[in-house]
C-alpha cells in the first residue's frame, strides 16, 4: 500500500498572507488561525493512522503548523496592541479625528510643493 503525502503548501500560503495582513490592525489572525486549524486537523488525522502517511510529509506539516502558530501569536498580539492604542487615544472617534488631521496635513504639504 502506498503511503499518503500531506501537502503543507496551503498552510504556508495562508500563514504568510496572514503575516502580511498583520499590518491591518492584526486582522491576519483569521488567515493564520485557519492555517493552524488545517495543519492541526491534518496532524490529528495522521495520529489516527500513522502507517498510512509519509514521515517526511508529516514532519513538513508539523513545521507548517509551528509557523502558522507563531504568525497567529504575532497577529493576536498586534491586534491587542491596536485595540489598546485606539482606546488610549480616546476611542474610535478620537482616532478617526487624528487620522483625518494627519491626512489634511499631508495634503497641505503636497500642495505646497
Amino acid at each position: 500500500m502506498e503511503q499518503q503525502k500531506l501537502n503543507p503548501a496551503i498552510v504556508y500560503v495562508l500563514a504568510i498572507v496572514g503575516l502580511l495582513c498583520c499590518c491591518f490592525a492584526g486582522l491576519g489572525f483569521i488567515l493564520a488561525g485557519a492555517a493552524f486549524l488545517i495543519a492541526h486537523t491534518q496532524i490529528k488525522k495522521v495520529a489516527d493512522n500513522p502507517e498510512a502517511f509519509d514521515l517526511s510529509s508529516v514532519n513538513a506539516m508539523k513545521t507548517a503548523k509551528t509557523v502558522a502558530l507563531v504568525i497567529l501569536i504575532i497577529n493576536i498580539l498586534y491586534l491587542c496592541w491596536s485595540i489598546y492604542s485606539i482606546q488610549a487615544m480616546g476611542g474610535w472617534d478620537a482616532y478617526m479625528e487624528q487620522v483625518n488631521q494627519m491626512m489634511e496635513e499631508f495634503q497641505n504639504a503636497q500642495n505646497q510643493q
